[in-house]
Order: structure tokens, then C-alpha cells, then sequence
């Protein structure tokens, strides 16, 4: 099976233009792409796996990855999906950013002479001339289609600034620059960004002529991308600090059954021959594929050793052992303790379970606490400082969630 059409039977691939073209390229290994990434925080998350996975694994059968940087769109902020408005960055905020995913993207994909190339578009978005812009291409687009995308859909009914109105003319100007100075002639994005990245194709056309070849693909649907990455409200970071190594092997070892074979054969690169052989699995055959799949990822994003204690800690964990070793963990500071108490609602905004004591206090109130192995039903319910000294605390939220508090 060549690459494209194992792309297609691992669910990948949404829609496409020029599928013959875009297939016999891949296949040859001869398409130089791009994958923009906005800078909208410190951290990659679960939901960018998609993408770095699928550079990997075109960049293995010879074709070129450009990882673009949004340095000059993440300061507009793009509208897709989003019902109000993203937070504004500050340059700095914005370079220090992009200078975080450059190092996570290092473990998935070869950078250097020949390989991939890593640009930020700030570069050349920054230093356009507004009035020269207009001219040179907004002429080459129809309000009344941009405003049918579907990128705009959800922020017209609260009101789409003008600001955000010109992320797709951004995004498109992104790949005729690319087209011309780089010889990309393929761009991949989710599916949400369709209408964006068409923008880009037609923009190449219209300037250079019908046969420049610029070819579009998208990736996951619209559903499956909001469910990947996200946990309880809170993103699932790459970076080890932001999420421990055992968070995010438990965050994949907890997927719903019917998203476990989904995710191994997106996002792993097990041979399909091998995940073929686990589509009929049930019951706790399920729960092993989860194992895979949280252990191939933990690996991929923090290595065989911290997969290899992540997948330890949660056997010995949920097997009824007492192992809390790489269990993740919150130092209490004498000052969080009145005299010599800790209530559960300021326990669990400490160590991070809860966001608010609002959030906390609905935890408490729908039975989603136990201390110790005792389920907490009052949400007065205080802790003595005493319980906290040798191995502390031992905190269960909902099933699955395990966190451990400690006296510094």
C-alpha cells in the first residue's frame, strides 16, 4: 500500500483538490507542504498530533514538510470554530510562543538542510503595505462567499470584528507566499479550515494562472478534532510541565471505547495489518488498545522511559496497589492550611482538579470526590495538616483522575 492510500485507510483525509495529482506527488515523494500552527500559547497540545503525525509520516517517504509558525496571523486570530473573540498577544508574548513549539516540534519532525523548514510568517505578513494588499488581493476575493465559509459561521451571530473578517485573506496570502518563494505546492489543515485554505488555492490561480498547481487537503472532521486535546475543559499539553508525562498517558488511556481504534490507526504508526487485527476487540480487549495507544503516544511526545513509568504507575494504580511515583503531585504551603485545616474546595483549586470553588463545589455536590478512598459529601468537609505528612493525600476525582497532595 503507498502512502496516500494508507492515509485514506487510516481516516485521515477529508476532503481534497486534484486527488489524482495530490496522490501520484505524495506517493513519489516529490510534495513540498505546509501546516500553519498559530501561537496561541506556550505549549502544542494533544490536538496539534494530527498534524505533527502526519508530517512525520510524508516526511518519511520523501516529501518535504514547512512547518509555518503564525507569528503574523496569531496577532489577528483566527475565527474558525470559535464563537467569540481570541485573546490579543503581545509580540513578545507571541515570539516567545512560537520559540516553545520550534523545540516540541523537533521530536516529530527532521529540520535542516534539505529536510524540513520551519518559517514564521510574521516575516512577511508584518511588512505588507495595507494599501498594496488591497490592491494586489483583495480584489481576488467575494465578500458575499467569505462571509458563506464556514469559518465565519459561528461568529457572525455574536459579531465578527473586522479584524478577524481578514484572517482568511492572511491565511491565503500564507500560501501564495510559500508558492512563490518556497516551491510549496500542497497545503494540509482540519477540516474546519476548508474555506480558509480554498482561499490560498484560488489566490495562487488567480495571480499565476490556471496551471499553477496548488493543491489542498484537509484533515479529521470537525467533531473528532474538538474531542482530541481537550479534558475536562482544560487542554492537554505537550510541554511536561504544563501536563505530567502520567496526565497525558492517562488522558489517552481514558478515551471513550468507540474513539480508541480512531485514534491507534490516526495517530499511531502501527502497521495497519496490526490494527486490522485489533477491530474486533471487546470488553477488556478494549482497554489493552487503550494501553497502546497511551503508551505509542506518551512515547512519541516524552520517550520509552516516561511511557514505560506512566504505563506502571497506572496498573499498580487502578490494579490496587500503592505505587504513586510518577503520580501527578501538589506541594501545600503551610499558609493554605487555617489553623491547621484545609478545606476540599480550596484542596481541590490547589492542586489544580478544580478551576474555581464554584467548580469545585458542583464536584463535591455530584459525588466526584473521594480523599483517601473515602467519597466527600460535604463541601465544608476540612482536612487536618497532619494527613498530609509521609506519602499525603491521595485525591480520586471522578473515575479516573488520580492526585496525590504532599506538605512541603
Amino acid at each position: 500500500m503507498q502512502l496516500y492510500e494508507e492515509l485514506v485507510a487510516r481516516g485521515l483525509i477529508a476532503q481534497v483538490t486534484n486527488e489524482d495529482e495530490i496522490r501520484e506527488m505524495i506517493n513519489a515523494g516529490k510534495a513540498t507542504f505546509y501546516i500553519g500552527f498559530d501561537c496561541t500559547a506556550d505549549s502544542l497540545t494533544a490536538g496539534h498530533f494530527m498534524a505533527l503525525t502526519l508530517m512525520k509520516r510524508l516526511q518519511m517517504a520523501g516529501n518535504k514538510p514547512i512547518a509555518l509558525i503564525g507569528g503574523g496571523t496569531t496577532m489577528i486570530g483566527d475565527p474558525s470554530g470559535r464563537t467569540d473573540m481570541r485573546k490579543m498577544l503581545t509580540k513578545e508574548d507571541i515570539d516567545h510562543n512560537a520559540e516553545c513549539f520550534k523545540r516540541q516540534m523537533e521530536r516529530f519532525i527532521e529540520f535542516g538542510e534539505g529536510k524540513a523548514q520551519m518559517v514564521n510568517n510574521a516575516d512577511w505578513l508584518l511588512g505588507l503595505n495595507y494599501v498594496e494588499l488591497l490592491r494586489e488581493v483583495g480584489a481576488c476575493f467575494s465578500v458575499n462567499n467569505m462571509l458563506r465559509a464556514d469559518c465565519y459561521k459561528q461568529r457572525m451571530e455574536k459579531g465578527l470584528s473586522f479584524l478577524e473578517f481578514n484572517y482568511m485573506i492572511m491565511q491565503s496570502y500564507d500560501f501564495y507566499h510559500l508558492f512563490q518563494h518556497y516551491n510549496c505546492n500542497m497545503q494540509f489543515g482540519g477540516n474546519d479550515q476548508w474555506s480558509n485554505m480554498l482561499g490560498g488555492t484560488e489566490l495562487i490561480r488567480r495571480k499565476l494562472g490556471k496551471d499553477a498547481h496548488a493543491m489542498t487537503i484537509t484533515l479529521l472532521t470537525d467533531s473528532q478534532g474538538n474531542k482530541m486535546g481537550k479534558t475536562a475543559g482544560n487542554a492537554v499539553w505537550l510541554d511536561a510541565n504544563k501536563t505530567s508525562p502520567y496526565d497525558f498517558y492517562q488522558y489517552w488511556r481514558n478515551v471513550e471505547d468507540a474513539d480508541v481504534m480512531k485514534c491507534i490507526r490516526m495517530l499511531t504508526f502501527l502497521p495497519l495489518e496490526q490494527i486490522d487485527e485489533m477491530d474486533d476487540w471487546t470488553g477488556s480487549q478494549l482497554n489493552q488498545a487503550k494501553e497502546v495507544l497511551a503508551w505509542e503516544l506518551t512515547s512519541m511526545v516524552h520517550g520509552e522511559e516516561e511511557a514505560n513509568k506512566a504505563r506502571e504507575s497506572a496498573r499498580a494504580l487502578f490494579g490496587g496497589g500503592g505505587d504513586r511515583s510518577d503520580m501527578p503531585t501538589t506541594t501545600l504551603a503551610a499558609e493554605q492550611f487555617e489553623d491547621g485545616l484545609i478545606g476540599v474546595l480550596n484542596l481541590l483549586t490547589a492542586c489544580g482538579l478544580a478551576a474555581s470553588k464554584g467548580e469545585a463545589r458542583r464536584l463535591v455536590q455530584q459525588g466526584g470526590v473521594s480523599v483517601n478512598g473515602e467519597k466527600v459529601t460535604d463541601i465544608d468537609q476540612k482536612f487536618s495538616r497532619e494527613l498530609f505528612g509521609g506519602e499525603g493525600v491521595l485525591i480520586k476525582k471522578g473515575k479516573k483522575v488520580f492526585h496525590q497532595a504532599v506538605l512541603g
